[in-house]
């Protein structure tokens, strides 16, 4: 079991784990996005950054992920956008490797916090997250604007 950070070489692949993701979810008719966005926004813009875990030279999972900042604690935390095993290599530790990956990560830059966000239905992924000692934040509510609701702002 191998990590490594994307480079830009790796957009396709990333973008093709996104699609993954996103398959798994049920989600595929909101990914509007494309492997050049991609490759833009994380090597360009460096909004985000993504690690792989590999299995004998094959990237298995991916995770992705930028900085957040908490102004109760007046630093930056990690935001974990996705973690993400191919169906074929679940269950054999990858994503508890991954996500501990990430953690140390964290660590590592100083944050003092990882948050991510699951949906209700992901049992599985409920499961694994508690697992490894997360707490949800009922008290909290995520709220979005997207679309033309967020253009309507200009």
């Amino acid at each position: 079991m191998e990590f490594r950070f994307a480079e830009r070489k790796d957009a396709t692949l990333v973008f093709d784990f996104i699609k993954g993701i996103a398959e798994y979810e049920k989600m595929s008719d909101e990914v509007i996005a494309t492997a050049e966005i991609i490759e833009d926004s994380l090597f360009n813009k460096n909004e985000a950054e993504v690690i792989f875990v590999s299995e004998d030279g094959e990237e298995v999972g991916f995770a992705l992920f930028y900085s957040n900042f908490s102004t109760f604690i007046g630093r930056s935390g990690l935001y974990l956008e996705d973690l993400f095993v191919k169906p074929e290599h679940r269950g054999k530790g990858y994503g508890k490797a991954l996500f501990s990956e990430v953690a140390r990560i964290a660590n590592e830059r100083g944050y003092k916090r990882m948050e991510w966000c699951c949906l209700d239905w992901n049992k599985p992924s409920i499961d694994f997250y508690l697992s490894m000692g997360a707490r949800p934040m009922s008290e909290w509510t995520t709220y979005r604007l997207s679309g033309e609701v967020l253009e309507s702002f200009r």
